[in-house]
């Protein structure tokens, strides 16, 4: 079984995220922000990472950049979900290291074709 670490600091997404994956078949683990996300990783990589750009502590542009710096097993797919829709964002994005894109709300083919895209469902 594939695995997916949601990180988001709303409890209402986690719910959401976690209800459409795990009908998708993932395990489903979650993080409040990226401080928390990253000690998730450090511990238990997952397959994939869901994953909000607006949190507090550390954003997830600030833990995309964090986690090449802490010698993974293996890297995640990481795929950035959030309300941030600009050009700009998407461009920062991408070359920190995300792997996918996909705009709130979201719903579970949108969710489920990004998996596909980035080979974990």
């Amino acid at each position: 079984m594939k695995s997916c670490l949601v990180v988001d600091d709303s409890k209402v997404i986690r719910k959401v995220a976690r209800h459409i994956l795990e009908t998708l078949d993932f395990a489903v683990d979650e993080a409040g922000d990226g401080q928390e996300a990253l000690a998730h990783c450090q511990a238990s990589p997952p397959d994939v990472i869901l994953l909000d750009w607006n949190m507090p502590i550390m954003s997830g542009i600030e833990f995309l950049r964090n986690l090449g710096e802490v010698g993974l097993p293996h890297r995640p797919k990481i795929v950035f979900c959030t309300t941030e829709n600009g050009v700009a964002h998407i461009r920062a994005a991408i070359e920190a290291g995300a792997d996918e894109y996909i705009m709130k709300p979201f719903d579970r083919e949108t969710l489920q074709s990004k998996l596909q895209l980035v080979g974990v469902a």
